[in-house]
């Protein structure tokens, strides 16, 4: 004797392109025909991104520009950065209010002599990015990949918030400790010179990075480490005390890391949106 089982489900797929267009569908799936109805929901979730693309007003969101305006660009990048500090959902944008980064070896000397250092951040959030101002942009004209793209800015306060290890020899004493981090870059300035190319999608070109070179100024660098010396607290007050008075010397030491952790921020910020808004959408054709 046997038995089949058939196992039957009703699928039903509402799917909103805008505020005027919708999808609705429904599906009877069994067993055989599971597949062939995955496959068809993957069609039409594919359908209506291209359909929202298609629907989406850009002008609506992002001030367009002629090629090449760098007054109005300008205007148009700081008018986004302030309204839309949580991202621009509809376009899937990701915010700017709080920036994760990946975890970095930011001090990383070889272990011998009186004096040596290995430190790794991690789980570190950048909070301030919401309070850029664009001052200047170069190279966004008809074809952007005919020179490098210039973006200079500044941010009043960027903080760093996260968790560090620190293994190491200071002269008699040795460093195995991790704790809480915090670093305040104040009147923070950049400097990007980018490179780009395009890649076609849906008959429109996107800009893709494929290298960032940042350069950076700042007027003073605070930084707290909790624990560095969990034995002794007042040593680490005086380690952070330490730091902080000689915040030049410091930061002189470490710029070539750290340059290397903001190539990497500002390179996910901007492919961010060169990924998912045409750069055709952006500008003005006549």
């Amino acid at each position: 004797m046997g038995v089949i089982l058939v196992l039957s489900c009703k699928f039903i797929c509402q799917l909103t392109v805008d505020a005027n267009t919708s999808l609705h569908s429904e599906f009877l799936i069994c067993g055989s025909e599971m597949w062939a109805c995955f496959i068809t929901i993957i069609g039409l979730l594919q359908l209506v991104a291209i359909l929202r693309c298609e629907a989406l007003d850009i002008s609506k969101l992002i001030k367009r520009c002629h090629y090449g305006d760098s007054k109005c660009i300008i205007q148009s990048m700081n008018q986004v950065i302030k309204s839309f500090p949580k991202g621009i959902p509809v376009l899937g944008t990701k915010p700017i209010d709080i920036v994760d980064k990946a975890d970095f070896k930011i001090w990383n000397n070889v272990d011998i002599g009186p004096v040596w250092l290995k430190f790794r951040l991690f789980d570190q959030l950048n909070y301030g990015f919401e309070n850029t101002t664009i001052t200047e942009v170069k190279g966004f004209d008809r074809d952007p990949t005919s020179t490098s793209l210039e973006i200079h800015g500044k941010i009043p306060s960027l903080v760093h918030k996260g968790k560090y290890v620190v293994n190491g020899k200071l002269l008699l004493m040795e460093a195995n400790s991790k704790g809480e981090s915090v670093s305040d870059l104040q009147n923070f300035k950049f400097f990007l010179k980018l490179k780009v190319t395009i890649e076609y999608r849906n008959n429109k070109r996107y800009l893709k990075v494929y290298e960032l070179v940042p350069r950076l100024k700042l007027d003073r660098w605070i930084i707290r480490l909790d624990d560095f010396l969990p034995e002794n607290s007042d040593l680490t007050k005086a380690v952070n005390q330490v730091i902080n008075k000689n915040w030049v010397e410091f930061w002189n030491e470490l710029e070539p890391s750290i340059l290397d952790i903001f190539q990497s921020v500002f390179t996910n910020l901007i492919e961010d949106v060169f990924q998912k808004v045409a750069c055709d959408d952006l500008f003005l054709n006549k």
